[in-house]
């Protein structure tokens, strides 16, 4: 079956505005490629365009002075990449790498910054899911802390499941392991073992889930924790 043409749809955030608030924003949106390991903005780095996946989902990584990295949240099509931008800081102490490539939507920063500050529905959705993603990044430092690495991957695999319209993920062990900020060693282990209990399939960069379910069973609260307070904050029928 083919792909469904590009839309502003395909993103939720977009999606959420009724005709009179995303009109404005209508005209300055650009289909951007988003490939895999692409640079969106590196720390420090002025931000100057703020992106509404579509099909892609944008990792964003802390990085230390030794080079040691790990994911503090994933977007996809529910959220954006570029909070700083209407937050006030214009900048950012971490880095933005695409984790899986697909497109997204460009806008120019002006042109949020100036829908943004007229207030309204727009206003709002951005400052509610800028509480969620702080609520991702929150829990996955709890989970970074006190749960095992088969626990973070299962919640990790599931984020990324439903951020995407299949089962299937183009992610090495060295990837997923650089996310979690944990040795490829330990990856390699825990991933064999979902393997043997029939929940995945690995192979040579692909990652089948045959058992969803049985991830969920894996999973700490995390997840859950992550997916309702999403759910929530970003509910269409509840925008006030």
């Amino acid at each position: 079956m083919p792909s469904p043409p590009p839309s502003p749809g395909q993103n939720h955030l977009l999606a959420a505005l009724p005709t009179a608030d995303f009109e404005p924003l209508a005209e300055h949106l650009e289909l951007v490629a988003m490939p895999l390991g692409q640079i969106v903005y590196e720390p420090g780095g002025q931000l100057r365009h703020a992106y509404f996946p579509t099909t892609c989902i944008v990792s964003l990584h802390y990085v230390t002075e030794s080079g040691a990295s790990a994911e503090t949240a994933g977007v996809g099509n529910e959220g954006m990449v570029g909070v700083a931008l209407f937050m006030g800081g214009d900048t950012t102490p971490s880095s933005a790498v695409v984790q899986t490539g697909g497109h997204a939507y460009r806008l120019e920063r002006r042109c949020l910054q100036q829908q943004f500050n007229r207030g309204g529905l727009l206003q709002r959705l951005l400052l509610r899911y800028t509480q969620a993603l702080m609520t991702q990044m929150a829990q996955a430092a709890a989970c970074n802390r006190h749960h095992s690495v088969e626990q973070q991957l299962c919640r990790w695999l599931l984020l990324t499941l439903d951020r995407m319209p299949s089962r299937e993920l183009v992610m090495t062990q060295e990837l997923i392991a650089s996310m979690l900020g944990v040795r490829r060693e330990s990856v390699t282990e825990v991933a064999g073992r979902l393997q043997q209990a029939g929940y995945i399939r690995y192979r040579r960069g692909h990652i089948g889930v045959l058992d969803r379910a049985g991830l969920e069973g894996r999973a700490c609260e995390c997840y859950a924790v992550v997916k309702k307070e999403m759910g929530r904050l970003l509910s269409i029928n509840s925008p006030g």
